[in-house]
Protein backbone atom coordinates (compact mmCIF):
# COMPACT_ATOMS: atom_id res chain seq x y z
CA UNK A 1 0.00 0.00 0.00
CA UNK A 2 2.92 2.40 0.35
CA UNK A 3 3.57 2.52 -3.50
CA UNK A 4 0.58 3.51 -4.20
CA UNK A 5 -2.78 3.42 -1.51
CA UNK A 6 -1.03 5.45 1.29
CA UNK A 7 1.76 7.70 -0.98
CA UNK A 8 0.83 11.24 -0.77
CA UNK A 9 2.98 12.23 -3.42
CA UNK A 10 0.51 11.09 -6.01
CA UNK A 11 -1.82 13.56 -4.85
CA UNK A 12 -0.94 16.49 -6.86
CA UNK A 13 1.48 18.49 -8.57
CA UNK A 14 3.85 19.56 -5.33
CA UNK A 15 3.94 15.65 -4.71
CA UNK A 16 5.63 14.67 -8.60
CA UNK A 17 7.89 17.18 -7.81
CA UNK A 18 8.99 15.61 -4.45
CA UNK A 19 8.94 12.04 -6.55
CA UNK A 20 12.17 13.74 -8.22
CA UNK A 21 13.78 15.93 -5.32
CA UNK A 22 12.95 13.96 -2.17
CA UNK A 23 14.21 10.52 -2.37
CA UNK A 24 12.82 9.99 1.08
CA UNK A 25 9.37 10.86 0.52
CA UNK A 26 9.21 7.11 -1.58
CA UNK A 27 9.76 3.56 0.13
CA UNK A 28 12.03 3.67 -2.76
CA UNK A 29 13.94 6.59 -4.47
CA UNK A 30 12.57 4.94 -8.04
CA UNK A 31 11.27 8.25 -9.18
CA UNK A 32 9.76 6.99 -12.82
CA UNK A 33 8.17 4.16 -11.40
CA UNK A 34 6.32 6.56 -9.35
CA UNK A 35 5.63 8.98 -12.21
CA UNK A 36 3.71 6.17 -13.66
CA UNK A 37 1.63 5.57 -10.37
CA UNK A 38 0.87 9.26 -10.27
CA UNK A 39 -0.43 9.61 -13.98
CA UNK A 40 -2.49 6.30 -13.16
CA UNK A 41 -4.24 7.70 -10.13
CA UNK A 42 -5.23 10.78 -11.73
CA UNK A 43 -6.93 8.69 -14.28
CA UNK A 44 -7.75 5.91 -12.66
CA UNK A 45 -7.74 6.91 -8.58
CA UNK A 46 -7.36 3.61 -6.39
CA UNK A 47 -9.23 1.31 -9.15
CA UNK A 48 -6.44 -1.59 -9.28
CA UNK A 49 -7.80 -2.34 -13.11
CA UNK A 50 -5.85 0.01 -14.48
CA UNK A 51 -2.52 -0.48 -12.68
CA UNK A 52 -2.78 -4.11 -13.33
CA UNK A 53 -3.55 -3.38 -17.14
CA UNK A 54 -0.39 -1.40 -16.99
CA UNK A 55 2.22 -3.72 -15.47
CA UNK A 56 0.47 -6.51 -17.61
CA UNK A 57 1.13 -4.91 -20.94
CA UNK A 58 4.79 -3.61 -19.83
CA UNK A 59 5.16 -7.06 -19.24
CA UNK A 60 3.92 -8.17 -22.97
CA UNK A 61 6.38 -5.33 -24.39
CA UNK A 62 9.16 -6.76 -22.52
CA UNK A 63 8.89 -10.23 -24.00
CA UNK A 64 8.12 -8.99 -27.29
CA UNK A 65 11.42 -6.57 -27.33
CA UNK A 66 13.02 -9.95 -26.07
CA UNK A 67 12.07 -11.99 -28.70
CA UNK A 68 13.66 -9.45 -31.19
CA UNK A 69 17.20 -9.18 -28.91
CA UNK A 70 17.49 -12.78 -29.39
CA UNK A 71 16.59 -12.62 -32.91
CA UNK A 72 19.18 -9.90 -33.50
CA UNK A 73 21.58 -11.81 -31.33
CA UNK A 74 20.63 -14.80 -33.80
CA UNK A 75 19.69 -17.37 -31.20
CA UNK A 76 17.66 -20.81 -32.00
CA UNK A 77 14.28 -20.54 -30.60
CA UNK A 78 13.56 -17.00 -30.00
CA UNK A 79 10.26 -16.89 -29.91
CA UNK A 80 9.87 -20.08 -27.77
CA UNK A 81 12.33 -18.28 -25.32
CA UNK A 82 10.09 -14.91 -25.45
CA UNK A 83 6.77 -16.99 -24.80
CA UNK A 84 8.35 -18.93 -21.53
CA UNK A 85 9.27 -15.41 -20.77
CA UNK A 86 5.91 -13.80 -20.98
CA UNK A 87 3.93 -17.15 -19.75
CA UNK A 88 6.14 -18.48 -16.51
CA UNK A 89 4.81 -18.60 -13.27
CA UNK A 90 7.32 -16.85 -11.98
CA UNK A 91 7.06 -14.00 -13.13
CA UNK A 92 3.27 -13.50 -11.62
CA UNK A 93 4.65 -11.70 -8.68
CA UNK A 94 6.10 -9.53 -10.78
CA UNK A 95 2.98 -8.45 -13.25
CA UNK A 96 0.62 -8.96 -10.62
CA UNK A 97 2.31 -7.07 -7.64
CA UNK A 98 1.26 -3.16 -8.57
CA UNK A 99 4.62 -2.61 -6.39
CA UNK A 100 6.49 -4.84 -9.09
CA UNK A 101 6.52 -1.63 -11.64
CA UNK A 102 10.09 -1.44 -10.99
CA UNK A 103 10.67 -4.77 -12.24
CA UNK A 104 8.40 -4.49 -15.45
CA UNK A 105 9.31 -1.06 -16.26
CA UNK A 106 13.25 -1.18 -15.84
CA UNK A 107 13.15 -4.72 -17.19
CA UNK A 108 11.46 -2.76 -20.67
CA UNK A 109 14.19 0.22 -20.73
CA UNK A 110 17.06 -2.29 -19.79
CA UNK A 111 15.71 -4.05 -23.23
CA UNK A 112 15.44 -1.19 -25.38
CA UNK A 113 18.65 0.08 -24.25
CA UNK A 114 20.42 -2.96 -25.26
CA UNK A 115 18.44 -3.16 -28.73
CA UNK A 116 19.98 0.57 -29.47
CA UNK A 117 23.47 0.12 -28.05
CA UNK A 118 23.79 -2.88 -30.46
CA UNK A 119 22.79 -0.40 -32.85
CA UNK A 120 24.98 1.75 -31.91
CA UNK A 121 27.86 -0.51 -32.17
CA UNK A 122 26.96 -2.08 -35.54
CA UNK A 123 26.73 1.74 -37.24
CA UNK A 124 30.06 2.35 -35.50
CA UNK A 125 32.40 -0.63 -36.74
CA UNK A 126 30.54 0.08 -40.12
CA UNK A 127 31.84 3.45 -40.27
CA UNK A 128 35.11 2.65 -38.59
CA UNK A 129 35.32 -0.37 -41.51
CA UNK A 130 35.03 2.45 -44.26
CA UNK A 131 37.62 5.08 -42.80
CA UNK A 132 39.86 1.77 -42.99
CA UNK A 133 39.20 -0.10 -45.95
CA UNK A 134 36.77 2.19 -48.14
CA UNK A 135 36.72 -0.39 -50.83
CA UNK A 136 34.57 -2.48 -48.28
CA UNK A 137 31.68 0.03 -48.46
CA UNK A 138 29.60 -1.50 -51.26
CA UNK A 139 26.31 -1.07 -52.12
CA UNK A 140 25.37 -4.34 -50.23
CA UNK A 141 26.78 -2.74 -47.07
CA UNK A 142 26.16 0.99 -47.12
CA UNK A 143 27.65 2.70 -44.66
CA UNK A 144 25.52 5.31 -42.36
CA UNK A 145 26.52 9.05 -41.78
CA UNK A 146 28.51 9.66 -38.83
CA UNK A 147 25.63 10.87 -36.75
CA UNK A 148 23.68 8.58 -36.92
CA UNK A 149 25.96 6.11 -34.21
CA UNK A 150 25.98 9.08 -32.04
CA UNK A 151 22.14 9.19 -32.17
CA UNK A 152 21.97 5.14 -31.38
CA UNK A 153 24.21 5.78 -28.20
CA UNK A 154 22.41 9.02 -27.01
CA UNK A 155 18.84 7.14 -27.48
CA UNK A 156 20.53 3.93 -25.24
CA UNK A 157 21.97 6.08 -22.62
CA UNK A 158 18.82 8.20 -21.75
CA UNK A 159 17.04 4.38 -21.96
CA UNK A 160 20.15 3.45 -19.49
CA UNK A 161 18.89 5.93 -17.41
CA UNK A 162 15.43 5.61 -17.37
CA UNK A 163 15.81 1.83 -16.49
CA UNK A 164 18.14 2.97 -13.26
CA UNK A 165 15.26 5.33 -12.29
CA UNK A 166 12.70 2.49 -12.51
CA UNK A 167 15.12 0.19 -10.38
CA UNK A 168 18.85 0.07 -10.06
CA UNK A 169 19.30 -3.94 -10.17
CA UNK A 170 19.95 -2.32 -13.75
CA UNK A 171 22.77 -1.33 -13.55
CA UNK A 172 24.46 -4.34 -14.66
CA UNK A 173 23.59 -3.54 -17.94
CA UNK A 174 27.07 -2.73 -19.32
CA UNK A 175 28.51 -5.62 -18.09
CA UNK A 176 25.43 -7.75 -19.62
CA UNK A 177 26.86 -6.02 -23.06
CA UNK A 178 30.76 -6.94 -22.85
CA UNK A 179 29.55 -10.59 -22.29
CA UNK A 180 27.57 -10.69 -25.31
CA UNK A 181 30.58 -8.78 -27.16
CA UNK A 182 32.49 -11.97 -26.28
CA UNK A 183 30.31 -14.22 -26.93
CA UNK A 184 29.71 -13.10 -30.60
CA UNK A 185 33.25 -12.22 -31.23
CA UNK A 186 35.25 -14.47 -29.06
CA UNK A 187 37.27 -11.73 -27.05
CA UNK A 188 36.09 -7.89 -25.53
CA UNK A 189 38.32 -5.50 -26.98
CA UNK A 190 39.26 -2.63 -24.33
CA UNK A 191 40.19 0.10 -26.50
CA UNK A 192 36.83 0.14 -28.79
CA UNK A 193 34.36 -1.72 -26.50
CA UNK A 194 35.12 -0.34 -23.18
CA UNK A 195 35.85 3.42 -23.06
CA UNK A 196 31.95 4.08 -24.85
CA UNK A 197 30.25 1.76 -22.21
CA UNK A 198 32.54 3.73 -18.92
CA UNK A 199 29.38 6.61 -19.00
CA UNK A 200 27.23 3.44 -18.41
CA UNK A 201 29.37 2.20 -15.53
CA UNK A 202 29.78 5.28 -14.29
CA UNK A 203 26.17 5.63 -13.49
CA UNK A 204 25.18 2.62 -12.45
CA UNK A 205 27.42 2.39 -9.61
CA UNK A 206 26.53 5.88 -8.85
CA UNK A 207 22.66 4.60 -8.72
CA UNK A 208 24.04 1.53 -7.15
CA UNK A 209 25.61 3.41 -4.28
CA UNK A 210 22.85 5.44 -3.77
CA UNK A 211 20.34 2.84 -3.52
CA UNK A 212 22.72 0.58 -1.03
CA UNK A 213 22.65 4.44 0.78
CA UNK A 214 19.03 4.69 1.11
CA UNK A 215 18.51 1.09 1.88
CA UNK A 216 20.87 1.02 4.77
CA UNK A 217 19.63 4.47 5.96
CA UNK A 218 16.23 4.88 4.79
CA UNK A 219 14.54 1.79 4.39
CA UNK A 220 16.19 0.08 7.57
CA UNK A 221 18.48 -2.82 5.90
CA UNK A 222 22.08 -1.85 8.61
CA UNK A 223 23.07 -4.87 10.42
CA UNK A 224 23.58 -2.20 13.40
CA UNK A 225 19.83 -2.14 13.53
CA UNK A 226 18.70 -5.80 12.07
CA UNK A 227 20.38 -8.74 13.78
CA UNK A 228 19.32 -10.83 9.84
CA UNK A 229 22.05 -8.96 8.55
CA UNK A 230 24.90 -9.47 10.27
CA UNK A 231 26.12 -11.86 7.64
CA UNK A 232 30.38 -12.90 7.70
CA UNK A 233 31.81 -13.03 4.20
CA UNK A 234 31.59 -17.00 3.98
CA UNK A 235 28.11 -16.59 4.59
CA UNK A 236 26.93 -14.34 2.12
CA UNK A 237 29.12 -16.56 -0.34
CA UNK A 238 26.74 -19.43 0.59
CA UNK A 239 23.67 -17.34 0.56
CA UNK A 240 24.73 -16.36 -3.82
CA UNK A 241 25.61 -19.43 -4.34
CA UNK A 242 22.36 -21.21 -3.13
CA UNK A 243 20.32 -18.29 -4.09
CA UNK A 244 21.41 -19.18 -8.17
CA UNK A 245 20.76 -22.93 -7.81
CA UNK A 246 17.34 -22.14 -6.34
CA UNK A 247 16.46 -19.46 -8.87
CA UNK A 248 17.36 -22.41 -11.79
CA UNK A 249 15.23 -25.27 -9.58
CA UNK A 250 12.31 -22.78 -9.98
CA UNK A 251 12.50 -22.01 -13.75
CA UNK A 252 13.07 -25.86 -14.02
CA UNK A 253 10.14 -27.03 -11.85
CA UNK A 254 8.30 -23.51 -10.96
CA UNK A 255 6.61 -25.44 -7.90
CA UNK A 256 5.68 -24.66 -5.14
CA UNK A 257 5.83 -21.01 -5.36
CA UNK A 258 5.88 -18.76 -2.10
CA UNK A 259 5.71 -14.64 -1.69
CA UNK A 260 7.61 -15.25 1.16
CA UNK A 261 9.96 -18.52 1.37
CA UNK A 262 11.60 -19.50 4.48
CA UNK A 263 14.68 -17.98 5.52
CA UNK A 264 17.37 -20.60 5.16
CA UNK A 265 19.84 -21.13 8.30
CA UNK A 266 23.50 -20.05 7.05
CA UNK A 267 26.20 -21.77 8.49
CA UNK A 268 29.36 -22.04 6.32
CA UNK A 269 30.30 -25.55 9.67
CA UNK A 270 27.92 -27.59 8.05
CA UNK A 271 29.73 -29.31 5.20
CA UNK A 272 26.65 -29.88 2.82
CA UNK A 273 26.12 -25.90 2.55
CA UNK A 274 29.52 -25.89 0.61
CA UNK A 275 27.75 -28.09 -2.29
CA UNK A 276 25.85 -24.78 -3.85
CA UNK A 277 29.15 -23.00 -4.46
CA UNK A 278 30.72 -26.15 -5.60
CA UNK A 279 27.92 -26.79 -7.92
CA UNK A 280 28.18 -23.07 -9.38
CA UNK A 281 31.20 -23.24 -9.77
CA UNK A 282 31.40 -26.73 -11.71
CA UNK A 283 29.12 -25.63 -14.26
CA UNK A 284 30.84 -21.95 -14.96
CA UNK A 285 34.29 -24.11 -15.47
CA UNK A 286 32.61 -26.59 -17.63
CA UNK A 287 30.68 -24.44 -19.93
CA UNK A 288 34.07 -22.53 -20.55
CA UNK A 289 35.28 -25.46 -21.08
CA UNK A 290 33.39 -26.83 -23.71
CA UNK A 291 33.31 -23.65 -25.85
CA UNK A 292 34.96 -25.73 -28.97
CA UNK A 293 32.09 -28.59 -28.46
CA UNK A 294 29.23 -26.21 -27.35
CA UNK A 295 30.33 -22.92 -28.74
CA UNK A 296 30.72 -19.75 -25.92
CA UNK A 297 26.11 -19.56 -26.04
CA UNK A 298 25.91 -21.64 -23.42
CA UNK A 299 28.80 -20.13 -21.21
CA UNK A 300 27.42 -16.34 -22.07
CA UNK A 301 23.91 -17.21 -20.73
CA UNK A 302 25.63 -18.73 -17.47
CA UNK A 303 27.32 -15.59 -16.74
CA UNK A 304 24.16 -13.31 -18.36
CA UNK A 305 22.14 -15.42 -15.41
CA UNK A 306 24.68 -15.15 -12.43
CA UNK A 307 25.22 -11.51 -13.57
CA UNK A 308 22.27 -10.09 -13.54
CA UNK A 309 21.82 -11.57 -10.07
CA UNK A 310 24.30 -10.16 -8.45
CA UNK A 311 22.46 -7.36 -6.83
CA UNK A 312 19.87 -9.76 -5.66
CA UNK A 313 22.75 -12.74 -4.52
CA UNK A 314 23.06 -11.23 -0.77
CA UNK A 315 26.24 -9.35 -1.38
CA UNK A 316 24.21 -6.31 -0.28
CA UNK A 317 21.88 -5.37 2.26
CA UNK A 318 18.15 -5.48 0.65
CA UNK A 319 15.56 -5.04 2.85
CA UNK A 320 13.55 -7.87 2.46
CA UNK A 321 16.79 -10.45 2.56
CA UNK A 322 15.66 -9.71 6.15
CA UNK A 323 12.95 -12.46 5.71
CA UNK A 324 14.14 -14.39 2.83
CA UNK A 325 17.16 -14.56 0.74
CA UNK A 326 15.16 -14.93 -2.30
CA UNK A 327 11.74 -13.90 -3.87
CA UNK A 328 10.35 -14.83 -7.58
CA UNK A 329 10.58 -11.41 -8.43
CA UNK A 330 14.11 -10.95 -7.52
CA UNK A 331 14.94 -13.52 -10.95
CA UNK A 332 12.42 -11.67 -13.22
CA UNK A 333 15.27 -9.21 -15.52
CA UNK A 334 17.77 -12.42 -14.59
CA UNK A 335 15.86 -14.91 -16.22
CA UNK A 336 15.28 -14.22 -19.41
CA UNK A 337 19.26 -15.41 -20.15
CA UNK A 338 18.39 -18.80 -18.65
CA UNK A 339 15.23 -18.85 -20.54
CA UNK A 340 16.97 -18.49 -23.91
CA UNK A 341 19.45 -20.78 -23.34
CA UNK A 342 16.45 -23.48 -22.33
CA UNK A 343 14.28 -22.26 -25.15
CA UNK A 344 17.75 -23.24 -27.22
CA UNK A 345 18.14 -26.62 -26.16
CA UNK A 346 14.41 -27.12 -26.31
CA UNK A 347 14.27 -26.47 -29.45
CA UNK A 348 16.94 -27.79 -30.93
CA UNK A 349 15.80 -31.46 -29.60
CA UNK A 350 12.40 -31.14 -29.70
CA UNK A 351 11.75 -28.68 -32.82
CA UNK A 352 8.15 -27.75 -33.55
CA UNK A 353 7.35 -29.99 -30.42
CA UNK A 354 8.92 -27.77 -27.91
CA UNK A 355 5.76 -25.73 -28.33
CA UNK A 356 3.92 -28.18 -25.81
CA UNK A 357 6.49 -27.03 -23.10
CA UNK A 358 3.94 -24.36 -22.86
CA UNK A 359 1.13 -25.80 -21.83
CA UNK A 360 2.14 -26.56 -18.38
CA UNK A 361 3.36 -23.13 -17.64
CA UNK A 362 -0.04 -21.73 -18.78
CA UNK A 363 -1.87 -24.49 -16.36
CA UNK A 364 0.84 -23.02 -13.91
CA UNK A 365 0.60 -19.53 -14.08
CA UNK A 366 -3.11 -19.39 -14.69
CA UNK A 367 -3.19 -21.14 -11.01
CA UNK A 368 -0.87 -18.98 -9.41
CA UNK A 369 -2.47 -15.38 -10.51
CA UNK A 370 -5.16 -15.57 -8.29
CA UNK A 371 -3.22 -15.63 -4.97
CA UNK A 372 -2.88 -12.26 -5.89
CA UNK A 373 -6.14 -11.06 -6.09
CA UNK A 374 -6.20 -9.72 -2.46
CA UNK A 375 -3.31 -9.39 0.11
CA UNK A 376 -5.74 -11.58 2.60
CA UNK A 377 -5.66 -14.31 0.06
CA UNK A 378 -1.83 -13.67 -0.67
CA UNK A 379 -0.87 -13.61 2.79
CA UNK A 380 -3.27 -16.51 4.12
CA UNK A 381 -1.01 -19.25 0.95
CA UNK A 382 2.01 -17.34 2.38
CA UNK A 383 0.86 -18.56 5.42
CA UNK A 384 0.39 -22.15 4.12
CA UNK A 385 3.77 -22.22 2.82
CA UNK A 386 5.67 -20.53 5.11
CA UNK A 387 4.33 -20.81 8.80
CA UNK A 388 7.02 -19.87 10.76
CA UNK A 389 7.47 -16.31 9.43
CA UNK A 390 6.47 -13.83 12.25
CA UNK A 391 6.42 -11.16 9.19
CA UNK A 392 4.16 -13.55 7.36
CA UNK A 393 1.51 -13.67 10.36
CA UNK A 394 2.16 -9.86 11.18
CA UNK A 395 1.15 -8.96 7.26
CA UNK A 396 -1.77 -10.85 7.06
CA UNK A 397 -3.07 -9.25 10.32
CA UNK A 398 -2.02 -5.55 8.78
CA UNK A 399 -4.50 -7.72 5.55
CA UNK A 400 -7.44 -8.52 8.27
CA UNK A 401 -7.32 -5.27 9.77
CA UNK A 402 -7.50 -2.96 6.81
CA UNK A 403 -10.72 -5.58 5.64
CA UNK A 404 -12.16 -5.10 9.29
CA UNK A 405 -11.88 -1.45 8.84
CA UNK A 406 -13.88 -1.41 5.63
CA UNK A 407 -16.41 -3.73 7.09
CA UNK A 408 -16.48 -3.44 10.36
CA UNK A 409 -16.29 -7.19 10.87
CA UNK A 410 -15.30 -8.01 14.18
CA UNK A 411 -14.32 -11.83 13.45
CA UNK A 412 -11.75 -9.96 11.15
CA UNK A 413 -10.19 -8.26 13.95
CA UNK A 414 -10.34 -11.19 16.35
CA UNK A 415 -8.23 -13.25 13.45
CA UNK A 416 -5.95 -9.98 13.02
CA UNK A 417 -5.58 -10.41 16.81
CA UNK A 418 -4.76 -13.86 16.71
CA UNK A 419 -2.28 -13.58 14.05
CA UNK A 420 -0.42 -10.40 15.78
CA UNK A 421 0.05 -12.45 19.02
CA UNK A 422 1.12 -15.86 16.86
CA UNK A 423 4.05 -13.59 15.07
CA UNK A 424 4.82 -12.79 19.19
CA UNK A 425 5.20 -16.23 20.06
CA UNK A 426 7.57 -16.61 17.03
CA UNK A 427 9.90 -13.86 18.30
CA UNK A 428 9.38 -11.97 21.11
CA UNK A 429 12.51 -10.34 20.59
CA UNK A 430 11.93 -8.16 17.61
CA UNK A 431 10.23 -4.55 17.76
CA UNK A 432 7.32 -5.02 15.71
CA UNK A 433 6.19 -8.05 17.66
CA UNK A 434 6.41 -6.14 20.34
CA UNK A 435 4.49 -3.42 18.93
CA UNK A 436 1.69 -5.43 17.39
CA UNK A 437 1.11 -6.94 20.75
CA UNK A 438 1.04 -4.02 22.88
CA UNK A 439 -1.92 -2.56 19.89
CA UNK A 440 -3.46 -5.95 20.64
CA UNK A 441 -3.89 -5.50 24.13
CA UNK A 442 -4.57 -1.96 24.37
CA UNK A 443 -7.54 -2.50 21.99
CA UNK A 444 -8.39 -5.45 24.63
CA UNK A 445 -7.96 -2.20 26.87
CA UNK A 446 -5.28 -4.19 28.94
CA UNK A 447 -3.36 -0.90 29.35
CA UNK A 448 -0.57 -2.33 31.54
CA UNK A 449 0.00 -5.45 29.44
CA UNK A 450 -0.27 -2.94 26.09
CA UNK A 451 2.42 -0.42 27.79
CA UNK A 452 4.78 -3.31 28.83
CA UNK A 453 5.12 -5.03 25.29
CA UNK A 454 5.43 -1.16 23.89
CA UNK A 455 8.17 -0.60 26.32
CA UNK A 456 10.15 -3.57 25.14
CA UNK A 457 9.56 -2.19 21.58
CA UNK A 458 11.27 1.07 22.35
CA UNK A 459 13.86 -0.50 24.18
CA UNK A 460 14.27 -2.98 20.96
CA UNK A 461 14.18 0.28 18.52
CA UNK A 462 14.07 3.60 20.33
CA UNK A 463 14.07 5.67 17.13
CA UNK A 464 10.96 3.93 15.28
CA UNK A 465 8.11 6.44 15.66
CA UNK A 466 5.36 4.21 15.10
CA UNK A 467 6.45 2.64 18.78
CA UNK A 468 6.51 6.37 20.27
CA UNK A 469 2.91 6.65 18.38
CA UNK A 470 1.20 3.83 19.30
CA UNK A 471 2.24 5.12 22.84
CA UNK A 472 1.27 8.55 22.90
CA UNK A 473 -2.05 6.76 21.80
CA UNK A 474 -2.62 4.44 24.78
CA UNK A 475 -2.11 7.38 27.07
CA UNK A 476 -4.57 9.36 24.64
CA UNK A 477 -7.08 6.93 25.06
CA UNK A 478 -6.48 6.79 29.01
CA UNK A 479 -7.18 10.25 28.93
CA UNK A 480 -3.61 11.25 29.90
CA UNK A 481 -3.19 14.41 27.75
CA UNK A 482 0.53 15.34 28.62
CA UNK A 483 2.12 12.20 28.68
CA UNK A 484 -0.27 11.73 25.10
CA UNK A 485 1.74 15.13 24.12
CA UNK A 486 5.05 13.63 25.22
CA UNK A 487 5.66 11.09 23.21
CA UNK A 488 3.86 11.88 20.01
CA UNK A 489 6.76 14.89 20.14
CA UNK A 490 9.37 12.47 20.65
CA UNK A 491 7.95 10.85 17.17
CA UNK A 492 7.89 13.79 15.68
CA UNK A 493 11.73 14.51 16.94
CA UNK A 494 12.99 12.07 15.00
CA UNK A 495 10.44 12.53 11.94
CA UNK A 496 9.04 15.71 11.90
CA UNK A 497 7.34 15.15 8.80
CA UNK A 498 5.30 12.13 10.25
CA UNK A 499 2.10 12.73 8.84
CA UNK A 500 0.15 10.47 11.61
CA UNK A 501 2.03 11.82 14.57
CA UNK A 502 1.18 15.66 13.48
CA UNK A 503 -2.03 14.83 13.16
CA UNK A 504 -2.06 12.69 16.33
CA UNK A 505 -0.73 15.97 18.20
CA UNK A 506 -2.96 18.34 16.65
CA UNK A 507 -5.84 16.57 18.03
CA UNK A 508 -4.19 16.42 21.46
CA UNK A 509 -2.98 19.89 21.61
CA UNK A 510 -6.58 20.84 20.70
CA UNK A 511 -8.50 18.57 23.43
CA UNK A 512 -5.30 20.42 25.73
CA UNK A 513 -7.28 23.81 24.01
CA UNK A 514 -3.98 24.92 22.70
CA UNK A 515 -4.97 25.74 19.40
CA UNK A 516 -2.66 27.80 18.07
CA UNK A 517 -0.04 24.85 18.66
CA UNK A 518 -2.43 22.68 16.67
CA UNK A 519 -2.93 24.32 13.91
CA UNK A 520 0.79 24.22 13.40
CA UNK A 521 0.93 20.42 13.21
CA UNK A 522 -1.96 19.59 11.76
CA UNK A 523 -0.85 22.01 8.81
CA UNK A 524 2.05 19.99 8.97
CA UNK A 525 0.08 17.05 8.38
CA UNK A 526 -1.96 18.34 5.53
CA UNK A 527 0.83 19.69 3.75
CA UNK A 528 2.68 15.95 4.27
CA UNK A 529 -0.75 14.29 3.28
CA UNK A 530 -3.48 16.89 1.11
CA UNK A 531 -5.69 14.09 0.92
CA UNK A 532 -6.26 13.63 4.61
CA UNK A 533 -9.40 14.87 4.99
CA UNK A 534 -9.88 14.23 9.43
CA UNK A 535 -6.81 16.70 9.37
CA UNK A 536 -8.34 19.04 7.34
CA UNK A 537 -11.33 18.74 9.74
CA UNK A 538 -9.26 18.91 12.77
CA UNK A 539 -7.13 22.40 11.67
CA UNK A 540 -11.40 23.74 10.61
CA UNK A 541 -11.90 23.38 14.30
CA UNK A 542 -8.43 24.89 15.61
CA UNK A 543 -8.86 27.78 13.57
CA UNK A 544 -12.38 28.41 14.29
CA UNK A 545 -11.20 28.40 17.82
CA UNK A 546 -8.60 30.97 17.36
CA UNK A 547 -10.78 32.88 15.41
CA UNK A 548 -9.97 32.26 11.80
CA UNK A 549 -13.50 32.33 10.46
CA UNK A 550 -12.67 32.37 7.11
CA UNK A 551 -9.23 30.03 7.17
CA UNK A 552 -11.84 27.44 9.21
CA UNK A 553 -14.64 27.57 6.19
CA UNK A 554 -12.14 26.87 3.22
CA UNK A 555 -10.55 24.18 5.43
CA UNK A 556 -14.11 22.41 6.61
CA UNK A 557 -14.93 22.86 2.84
CA UNK A 558 -11.55 21.08 1.73
CA UNK A 559 -12.54 18.38 4.30
CA UNK A 560 -16.06 17.89 2.54
CA UNK A 561 -14.66 17.33 -0.54
CA UNK A 562 -12.36 14.94 0.42
CA UNK A 563 -15.08 12.91 2.58
CA UNK A 564 -18.59 14.23 2.29
CA UNK A 565 -20.13 12.52 5.16
CA UNK A 566 -17.76 14.31 7.44
CA UNK A 567 -20.42 17.05 7.69
CA UNK A 568 -22.10 15.70 10.50
CA UNK A 569 -19.03 16.04 12.94
CA UNK A 570 -18.78 19.42 11.15
CA UNK A 571 -22.26 20.69 11.92
CA UNK A 572 -21.80 19.23 15.54
CA UNK A 573 -18.99 21.34 15.91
Amino acid sequence: PDYVVNNPTLRDLSGLLRIWTDPRSLPQWYPMVHTTFWIEYHLFGLNPVGYHVTNVLLHIASALLLWRLLRVLDVSGAWLAAAIFALHPVQVESVAWITERKNVLSGLFALLATLAYLRFDRTMRRCDLAAIEPHKATAQLPIPPSHHHRRHYAISLALFIFALLSKSVTATLPAAILVIFWWKRGRIELRRDVPPLTPFFILGIAMGLLTAYLERTHVGASAATIAEFDLSPLDRILVAARVIVFYVQKLLVPWPLAFIYPRWRIDPGVWWQWLFPATVVFVLIAMVAAQKRLGRGPAAAVMLFCGLLFPALGFFNVYPMRFSFVADHFQYHASAAMIALLAAIACRLLSRSAVVLLVPLVVLTAMRTPVYSDSITLWRDTLAKNPDSWMVHTNLAHALVAAADRTADSRLYAEAEQRYLAAYDLDPNIAETNLNAGIVFARRHQIDKALAHLSRALELSPRFPPILLTIGQVYERNNDLDRAIEYYRKALEIDPNYVDANYRLGGALIAAKRYDQAAHHLRQAVRGDPQHAEAWLRLGIAQRQMGQMDAAEQSFRTALQLRPELARQILRR
